[in-house]
């Protein structure tokens, strides 16, 4: 079987590809830069150059492929906006793979996208659900909540560099997932046949307010954080102010998204029966407990070695002096 990969260079895709790699699959992954995605060739990907913005870069990279696992979504750093990424983009992917007879679409989208019609990239999640559906593909939907890699630059580093913490209006306590988790439930789903044509959440073992990871990190760091509170009305009028320039419209549209965090609305959903269908054991399931507590022990140790090597450099450098000190008569 041939996976053609699509955002493999991404948080989640690259765990995809070698999740894929590390189980047998053949792995081709779509990429824009081939030197960005050099460590996949590494791994031993296929690397083809496309773009979803470019539908007609898309034939060539399905062909000959079996399944499509598409993890790619813009960025707040990209020039093209989200429309054009992750709808117009994805459209394109998906009649793409019609036209190639692929057998199984993979796609990521979020958890509850249905509830927030305001926020544009819920509601392009949604319109997608309903395209790739309506496409004939045979596909299988996963429902994210957030990537327990995201808390180390959002908590972790800010922390332990005493920078400021920022948390929007009433936190929406969201189950986090490690990406190599997901990774898992995306590539067992290729060989569940109850999978097919199916939608399931795919989230982590409970949901954590912002202000519970934030005393989590204090604790496993030893320090305090620093808290700033950004009122929700503010940023309303920062987005509003934005989109009245075409440059802002991404940016813009990246902070209606603090809308669906800070609704106070828990971003969760049961996941035992979804366990049972993939079978797969919700014990080796990485909690947020045991990620942190394993990202701080890593950095406070190597903290410790160089605060050592720092002490062992100006112990040396004073021990002697090239020079006698002279004596006054």
């Amino acid at each position: 079987m041939t996976l053609l990969i699509v955002g493999a260079t991404g948080t989640l895709g690259r765990q995809v590809a070698r999740r894929a790699i590390d189980e047998g699959y053949k792995v081709r992954c779509l990429v824009r830069s081939t030197k960005k995605a050099a460590f996949l060739k590494e791994w031993g990907a296929e690397l083809v150059r496309g773009d979803l913005c470019y539908p007609h870069t898309l034939t060539e990279a399905l062909t000959g492929v079996t399944a499509v696992i598409d993890a790619s979504t813009s960025r707040a750093t990209d020039s093209l906006t989200i429309q054009q990424v992750d709808w117009e983009g994805k459209v394109a992917l998906i009649q793409a793979a019609q036209a190639a007879q692929v057998e199984r679409f993979i796609f990521f989208s979020i958890l509850d996208a249905d509830k927030y019609p305001n926020v544009p990239l819920m509601e392009i999640k949604r319109c997608t659900e309903l395209f790739l559906a309506e496409s004939g593909l045979n596909y299988t939907i996963l429902r994210l909540a957030g990537f327990m890699q995201g808390l180390i630059g959002q908590y972790g580093i800010p922390i332990l560099e005493a920078q400021p913490v920022w948390v929007t209006g009433e936190s929406s306590p969201i189950a986090y997932m490690d990406t190599q988790d997901i990774a898992k439930f995306a590539i067992k789903a290729l060989s569940v046949p109850a999978t097919e044509k199916q939608a399931f959440p795919v989230v982590g073992t409970r949901a954590w307010s912002a202000e519970e990871i934030i005393n989590l990190c204090e604790r496993l760091s030893n320090k305090d954080a620093k808290v700033t509170r950004m009122p929700l009305n503010l940023l309303r009028t920062v987005q509003k102010f934005l989109r009245f320039f075409q440059w802002g419209w991404n940016v813009a549209d990246r902070l209606a998204f603090t809308e669906v965090l800070a609704s106070g609305r828990p971003l969760n959903a049961p996941m035992d029966e979804v366990y049972k269908i993939f079978d797969l054991d919700k014990e080796q399931t990485t909690t947020v407990e045991s990620y942190l507590q394993e990202y701080f022990s890593r950095i406070m140790k190597k903290l410790k070695e160089l605060d050592y090597e720092k002490n062992k450099a100006k112990k040396q450098k004073n021990k002697k002096t090239p020079f006698k000190q002279s004596s006054s008569s």
